[in-house]
């Protein structure tokens, strides 16, 4: 049991130096195309790693101290990242309509496609790895966190079909439509979170 936590502390290690590196590259790269798409979704990776941050202590602390404190601290936390989302979709909400308004069109972006692409190809294999762990130590967490982890592999190829349309066919609009989609996972992904804070505190 203990290598199976192990292995859970591994993929999560591994879940936010990616989301870092791929948020830091992201964002690097969409503010040289004026891509707010690629922008959200860089902001995104920032969010998705402070998730994972809270979920390594969880595993971290298995065995000591009790579930009720556990679950206060986790409570708090959620709650902090679930204001990060709605903070991050007012951004990216802001920055989408004033494109679309103003018709500012993305550069195409060509690295923006790679990063993608390389996300669309780890996060189902690390779906698949957190979710039979979270099987195997029964831990709800880190299911619910490999939910998060293959809702990120649909994000990427909602930016894949966005940054494509606009290299390949100089569809620029679908920039900023890729951001409005961005916009309505952030804030589900926020209520999501603030419910669950919220439910686990009426369980204490």
């Amino acid at each position: 049991m203990e290598r199976l936590y192990k292995k859970g502390l591994c993929l999560e290690y591994f879940t936010v130096g990616y989301n870092i590196a791929e948020a830091a590259v992201s964002i690097a790269f969409g503010a040289i195309a004026g891509s707010i798409a690629l922008i959200g979704f860089g902001l995104d990776s920032i969010v998705e790693s402070l998730s994972g941050v809270v979920l390594i202590w969880r595993l971290r602390q298995h065995g000591k101290i009790s579930e009720a404190e556990e679950k206060k601290v986790e409570e708090k936390a959620m709650k902090f990242v679930a204001l990060t989302f709605f903070l991050l979709g007012a951004y990216v909400l802001f920055q989408s309509l004033k494109k679309l308004i103003r018709s500012e069109a993305a550069e195409p972006s060509l690295p923006g496609i790679i990063i993608a692409i390389v996300s669309l190809i780890i996060m189902p294999i690390l779906t698949w790895q957190k979710y039979i762990t979270g099987k195997q130590i029964e831990s709800s967490a880190l299911i619910a966190d490999s939910k998060e982890t293959l809702a990120c592999a649909f994000l990427s190829l909602a930016l894949l079909l966005g940054l494509g349309s606009n290299y390949l066919f100089g569809f620029w609009q679908a920039d900023p439509i890729v951001g409005l989609i961005i916009v309505a996972f952030l804030l589900r992904e926020g209520l999501e979170g603030w419910r669950e804070s919220g439910s686990s505190s009426n369980d204490c």
